[in-house]
């Protein structure tokens, strides 16, 4: 989230500029007064209005290489718990689990990770009534909903 908010261009590496105009805006001066204001940016991060561009800037955060267009499946579920985790639970357990047993994906890219915020924030869950194969979800995200009706269907 700090990384967020001072719009860092990468990882773990923050340029004098990116520090100094950062902090500025959060007002702060201190240490003590970051640690005063990182529940504040939490908050922040949190609205509606800032959650998408911090979960697509998350992605990007993790990417480290130049012209890197994926994140590697190990990353990404370590990602959606720390991004999604708190918010929908059950959706990343689920998702998570599916990533680690499937072998079609080694990476996902921004287009899949952007499409499991739209998944978690639309479909009912854990039922998918409302999940349609025929709209344009990435075949990951297929995949993962026919993975979990078999999952579900051997109970």
């Amino acid at each position: 989230m700090l990384a967020w908010k001072l719009k860092a261009q990468r990882q773990g590496y923050f340029t004098q500029d990116e520090w100094r105009t950062g902090l500025k805006e959060l007002r702060v001066d201190s240490i003590s007064k970051l640690k005063k204001a990182l529940p504040e940016l939490e908050k922040e991060v949190g609205k509606p209005s800032n959650y998408d561009n911090f979960y697509s800037y998350a992605f990007r955060y993790c990417l480290t290489e130049e012209m890197q267009k994926s994140v590697d499946i190990e990353s990404i579920c370590e990602l959606l718990n720390l991004v999604l985790g708190a918010q929908f639970r059950p959706q990343v357990d689920l998702l998570i689990e599916y990533l680690k047993v499937q072998s079609d994906y080694k990476v996902i890219n921004l287009d899949q990770w952007i499409n499991f915020l739209r998944f978690c924030q639309e479909i009912n869950f854990p039922d998918l009534e409302n999940y349609d194969a025929t709209q344009a979800w990435p075949l990951i995200l297929d995949n993962f909903v026919d993975w979990m009706r078999e999952k579900h269907s051997s109970f």
